[in-house]
């Protein structure tokens, strides 16, 4: 963990105490500050009062004695509207930051990597960390993906944070100046955040706050926004720019045309690697990270061959189109990450044969993303408070039952498949919904899945062998993960 001994004997606010709020806290205290540390659930406030985090109620405190809040990732800080606790501390003429900008004012040595996009950021960010750590680099994974930023540990000189970046964190973080800054792609997503969309772009446009050469930018090609700041970047020539793209040659770039990375970024478009033959990164979605993981690494140092060899390796992201296991010639794909329709669209383009578990709370966006892949679906299998939405958005156009529990919808999904004994079929829990109706996470509904499908009958065989993905498993709508906030 880390030591913010920025803060040492100062009063430092911290309002929200989830996960990345509890490390926030713990972490002050570990760098002497006096800690005042609320949260709205009581609940929350017990657990932490339990973990001796001092507890103040940030509603009644002087806080003309604080300097600092730091604030969740989850809480709003300017639209829709501020969190009172917000205008609070605004009022007062307090500062406000997040996590990861404490470990910025600590860590000033450390070299940084930074992660975002409305898609695809987690895969990107776990996939670069992979290629750090397994190439004899010294680096650390966080932030918005999996470890709060401050239960990481001291890095030194060359050594780096692979941190993924949410467009909440990135308006709360200024100290931080990325040493390889990717954007991958944006859509909508989360507008109510930002007041709209310029606001939501103004947010990801962040990740190159004050970047200048030799500092690196890698920015997707592949829609109209990320295309935009590309050229933005690119015509100011303050830093190095490479550009990236899943399925489109783009000149000093890499790209990935068919399935096969190419290098462009020194003029030669040298073909890298077969990405077909990396069962853990399907899809023209998958691509695009890769890509993008590629030029941050070469950007950082890393050999061009250690990274086609740790491209090889990489286990894949827990949640995000993780291969469970083979029955009977059924593959069971737990792709619970996948929150919105963007993102299940995702999937569906990677096979051929689908039998589709899918629903949830419902999120902004709609289910338009999805219409061009019903053909790939045999069956769907709907849950949770939008089953009902979902089945008429697949309007006779595809089998559906009304499961409502995913114990059911795996049950029922597994007996069709069997029966049916479609070469190639794939039970897909893509859910385009948030989980919050059913489960706790995404992440707790993926491991229900899991485990659901491990206590399955039949003889369970490993997925990865002769893993069979249609010959074109592209498609040319962007990538997407749910934001953990």
């Amino acid at each position: 963990m880390i030591s913010v001994f920025p803060f040492a004997g100062f009063p430092v606010a911290v309002f929200g105490l989830g996960r990345s709020g509890r490390a926030a806290a713990r972490a002050l205290i570990l760098g002497d500050a006096e800690v005042w540390a609320w949260d709205d659930n009581e609940d929350v406030r017990a657990a932490a009062r339990e973990a001796n985090i001092p507890l103040v109620d940030l509603y009644s405190c002087n806080w003309r004695e604080l300097t600092s809040l730091v604030l969740s990732p989850g809480i709003p800080h300017t639209h829709p509207q501020p969190h009172p606790v917000v205008t609070l501390a605004r009022d007062a003429g307090c500062e406000v930051i997040s996590d990861v900008e404490l470990l910025a004012r600590t860590q000033r040595d450390a070299g940084y990597i930074g992660i975002t996009g409305t898609n695809g950021k987690s895969t990107t960010t776990a996939l670069v960390g992979h290629i750090m750590q397994v190439s004899g680099r010294q680096a650390e994974v966080g932030g918005n993906l999996g470890v709060p930023a401050l239960e990481l540990e001291p890095m030194e000189v060359e050594e780096t944070y692979v941190l993924e970046m949410s467009s909440f964190q990135l308006e709360l973080t200024l100290s931080i100046t990325f040493d390889v800054a990717v954007l991958l792609n944006i859509s909508a997503d989360h507008l109510e955040r930002h007041g709209g969309m310029d606001g939501y772009i103004a947010a990801k446009k962040q990740i190159f706050h004050r970047q200048t050469a030799p500092r690196t930018a890698v920015v997707g090609v592949d829609d109209e926004a990320t295309l935009a700041i590309y050229q933005e970047l690119k015509a100011a020539g303050q830093q190095v720019v490479i550009p990236i793209s899943g399925s489109q040659a783009i000149a000093g770039g890499v790209y990935v045309i068919d399935g096969t990375l190419y290098d462009d970024s020194d003029g030669q478009a040298v073909p890298v690697l077969d990405l077909k033959e990396v069962p853990t990164l399907p899809g023209v979605h998958n691509w695009q990270n890769t890509a993008a993981a590629y030029a941050a690494t070469k950007a950082a140092g890393v050999d061009p061959r250690a990274i086609m060899a740790c491209i090889r390796s990489y286990p894949g992201l827990v949640h995000r189109q993780e291969l469970v296991t083979r029955i009977g010639g059924v593959t069971y794909v737990n792709d619970s990450k996948a929150t919105n329709a963007d993102a299940a669209a995702k999937a569906l383009a990677c096979y051929d044969a689908i039998y589709w578990i899918a629903g949830g709370r419902a999120k902004e966006g709609g289910l338009e993303a999805l219409a061009p892949h019903f053909g790939r679906i045999r069956h769907a299998f709907v849950i949770g408070e939008a089953a009902d939405s979902i089945a008429a958005a697949l309007g006779g156009k595809v089998p559906v039952t009304a499961s409502g529990k995913l114990e059911k919808a795996v049950e029922q999904a597994h007996a069709l498949a069997s029966d049916e004994g479609i070469d190639g079929a794939v039970v897909l829990l893509s859910p385009a919904c948030a989980s919050f109706d059913q489960f706790d996470n995404f992440e707790a509904r993926g491991d229900a899945f899991r485990d659901l499908v491990e206590v399955l009958p039949g003889e369970h065989e490993d997925p990865y062998d002769e893993l069979s993905l249609p010959p074109d498993s592209s498609s040319d709508e962007d990538d997407d993960e749910d934001l953990v906030v």
